[in-house]
């Protein structure tokens, strides 16, 4: 089945009034979703399409490496004939199920990993954040999730971090670092194995290598352009970074990023930080690569660990990026976010082995598609939203990608405000999935994914629980189909019955 990506994209372009833009996106959608919709819409239901399920439906190789345990199926998530224009944040849940590679839709989902190393409770006491005071046993994890290492600290006491007066292997003194382990004010060795919690498994379950025991392939450098503080949410406490651009350097592949990508960081409570981002990389030749990532950091003094899963076209130079598996290092400065980019296709997770847990009772936040279904009740509030020119990524990893940037817009009704410059629908196969951020007039940000097959879009929201708009985190509403509205298009969310 060809899709005429060239007819939509030349479509869409040839709007040139305020009516004009809106019929021409849905024109645009229409041509990339027509000769698919159904075939993909049938798919993505008969697969549950991320329903909040740890059991796999479908399986797939790939780069990036999916989690044992789910990724998003066949079809993506969301479709729109009309072409919803969601927001963006963080959504969704698990099916599908790949090791080694990730299905459509992205990084494998971080359901479904290998559950904490079990053998020991913490001598000596419980544990405030991170490794157990007074030490840890074998294999033992803390009460209130944290980082357990293999081996453990003796004598000594501490609080949220190893003993302090004595370090074995897998321990480390406060202030300081050990094989394996990490303290308060420490950092977990760079050489260890990060093996993650199940809820953020990031595509590797099992553990993931230290980067740099691969062969660095090439460094992307993100521009930031700016910051916002979402605040603490049902996840953790949020922070959003706005992409404007960036470079690609190295011997394996260089070019540019597109501005409009958007990176996500979450610190738990215990000290855990998980991230994610989702960017548009044009290489030197002007092809077009499509990328999610999924990272985790056992404390804010630990390097990250960051693996991208890429989708490329599947012939040409770039066609290793979707059969690699690649992890990265992550650093961040003041105005830009540096990724250098580790080939580990012949690297084993070994020895020493880092275990993060989440705290107890912290919900994970989704990975896949909301597709808690209903019917509309009383209307929420109302989008306006203004969009760029679209582009297709054509015969990629997981099929053919349509993306249609967000540049902005307003919001109606409980919430009332704007919706920043950035991020996009990135349409995959028949379906809808656009990400942005709603920046309502009290000051506050709210992160929106709104996706799903036409007819049944479906958002899920994120926003400060002590904040005005605590109510959307129910996450217990619908969206409408994009329709025409002034520069753009018009969405409506509804309360869900």
């Amino acid at each position: 089945m060809k899709i005429d990506h060239a007819g939509a994209h030349a479509t869409f372009h040839r709007a040139s009034r305020i009516h004009d833009v809106a019929a021409a996106y849905r024109a645009s959608t229409r041509t990339f979703l027509s000769r698919g919709a159904l075939l993909c819409a049938a798919a993505c239901l008969s697969a549950s399409c991320g329903d909040n399920s740890d059991t796999p439906s479908s399986t797939s190789t790939g780069g990036g490496g999916a989690a044992s345990g789910g990724s998003l199926p066949t079809g993506g998530s969301g479709a729109s004939s009309s072409g919803a224009v969601p927001a963006g944040g963080l959504g969704g849940t698990t099916s599908g199920g790949s090791t080694g590679g990730s299905a459509t839709g992205g990084v494998a989902p971080p359901t479904g990993g290998a559950p904490p190393t079990t053998g020991g409770a913490s001598t000596g006491g419980a544990v405030t954040g991170g490794v157990s005071t007074g030490g840890t046993s074998t294999g033992g994890v803390d009460a209130t999730g944290g980082i357990t290492s293999t081996g453990g600290a003796s004598g000594g006491d501490s609080s949220g971090g190893a003993a302090t007066g004595g370090s074995g292997a897998g321990g480390s003194a406060t202030g300081g670092s050990g094989a394996g382990g990490s303290g308060t004010g420490g950092g977990t060795s760079d050489d260890a194995t990060i093996v993650p919690d199940p809820g953020w498994a990031c595509g590797m379950a099992d553990g993931i290598p230290s980067p740099t025991q691969g062969e660095l392939a090439f460094t992307i450098t993100l521009d930031i352009t700016d910051t916002h503080d979402v605040g603490n949410t049902p996840y953790g406490h949020r922070r959003l970074l706005d992409v404007g651009g960036g470079t690609i350097s190295g011997d394996r592949m260089s070019g540019s990023v597109r501005t409009g990508g958007l990176e996500y960081e979450l610190t738990l409570s215990n000290g855990v930080v998980e991230y994610q981002g989702i960017n548009i990389l044009e290489t030197g030749d002007g092809s077009l690569i499509f990328v999610r990532s999924c990272g985790v950091a056992p404390d804010e003094n630990s390097t990250p660990r960051v693996i991208p899963d890429f989708e490329a076209t599947t012939s040409g130079s770039y066609a290793f990026l979707n059969t690699g598996t690649f992890v990265a290092t992550r650093e961040l400065t003041a105005n830009s976010l540096q990724l250098d980019v580790y080939d580990v296709s012949n690297v084993t997770a070994g020895e020493p082995r880092v275990q993060i847990t989440k705290p107890d009772g912290v919900p994970e936040q989704p990975w896949e598609c909301n597709t808690t279904k209903g019917t509309k009740g009383a209307e929420v509030f109302t989008e306006s939203v203004s969009l760029g020119g679209s582009f297709s990524i054509p015969n990629a990893k997981y099929g053919s990608r349509n993306v249609i940037p967000i540049t902005g817009g307003t919001t109606t009704g409980r919430v009332q405000g704007a919706i920043l410059n950035g991020g996009a629908d990135y349409q995959l196969s028949g379906s809808l999935d656009a990400w942005y951020t709603l920046a309502p007039s009290n000051g506050e940000f709210i992160l929106v994914r709104n996706c799903g097959p036409m007819g049944s879009l479906i958002p899920w929201f994120e926003a400060r629980t002590d904040g005005d708009f605590d109510f959307l985190n129910d996450n217990t509403y619908l969206s409408s189909d994009p329709g025409m509205s002034g520069g753009g298009v018009g969405i409506t969310f509804y309360e869900r019955q």
